[in-house]
């Protein structure tokens, strides 16, 4: 007696996405370049244009008088308060330099081991926040707090030459804002001729510091259940929106800005992402239709 028995049939492997930590970093690494060489092309390291120190000096204006109307212009008195502490002041030079770039980098490569999932939407988000930013730095150049005292070029990059301006101020003849990184030392030096040359110092609305210390506190987040270790990885945005302030290096308006650019990027980063999710299903549903014993 015979027994039929059905045919077996295996469905088709499923596709699975495969990431390369070297591909990621070159993409990375490349993308980051383009970003320092496209926004120094704006602001400071503009040499011989006039214009452009006036520029930002009048949108700080502009960002005061916003906060003011809004009760939250006390940057200056944030950082009087902290002035007398000078090896706290210079802690926060340090973290402001290097913290932006070292946790980020280091997130980046969390997020590539523990969370494939998700990675590629972050990848996506980092890179367009960071091109929302070089788009905001070339429309809005914008001096931050510790220049509004500073001689302008060729001796600096401050606003206290623009005297006409200064006196339309509420007849003020100084914000009493202290440079912080001049005055107290840090990690590197924005007087020296090769970070003068390369960095633009009006390149501070919106602010990529909370902009990707925001990415990383997302992307972290799920991670840990301690609600301790949950409670860091939130404090990150917050110590670094306190310290662009405390610095001088930026206003309250700007880590808004970098807020609102990480969520169009965020957005933006899900539609690139959905979008090759769907190009590489019908790039892999093709080759299994083409050669059908390859899924099996």
């Amino acid at each position: 007696m015979s027994v039929d028995v059905p045919p077996v049939v295996i469905a088709p492997n499923e596709r699975e996405h495969v990431t390369r930590w070297w591909k990621e970093a070159l993409v990375m690494a490349t993308f980051y370049a383009i970003y320092t060489a496209t926004r120094n092309r704006f602001g400071s390291a503009v040499v011989g244009d006039t214009d452009v120190p006036l520029h930002a000096f009048n949108n700080a204006v502009r960002v005061i008088r916003i906060e003011r109307a809004l009760g939250l212009y006390h940057e200056e008195s944030i950082q009087d308060l902290f002035l007398p502490y000078r090896t706290f002041i210079q802690a926060m030079n340090t973290f402001y330099g290097t913290a932006h770039f070292i946790v980020t980098i280091g997130v980046f490569f969390v997020l590539y081991r523990r969370r494939k999932d998700v990675f590629p939407l972050f990848r996506n988000a980092l890179a367009a926040t960071t091109a929302l930013a070089i788009v905001g730095f070339a429309l809005f150049p914008l001096m931050p707090p510790r220049l509004l005292d500073v001689s302008c070029p060729p001796e600096g990059f401050g606003a206290a030459c623009i005297e006409h301006e200064m006196r339309n101020y509420n007849g003020a003849s100084s914000f009493g804002y202290v440079d912080t990184l001049k005055d107290f030392g840090g990690p590197w030096d924005f007087d020296s001729g090769g970070i003068a040359k390369l960095s633009n110092q009006y390149a501070a609305m919106p602010s990529l510091h909370i902009g990707w210390a925001s990415w990383c506190a997302f992307g972290l987040w799920p991670l840990w259940r301690r609600k301790w270790i949950r409670a860091a990885v939130l404090l990150y945005p917050a110590l670094t929106l306190f310290c662009i302030v405390v610095t001088g290096n930026h206003f309250w308006l700007d880590g808004v800005g970098g807020l609102i650019a990480l969520g169009i990027g965020f957005i933006i980063g899900e539609r690139i992402h959905t979008w090759n999710q769907r190009r590489l299903d019908r790039k892999f549903a093709g080759h299994i239709a083409a050669h059908p014993a390859s899924g099996a």
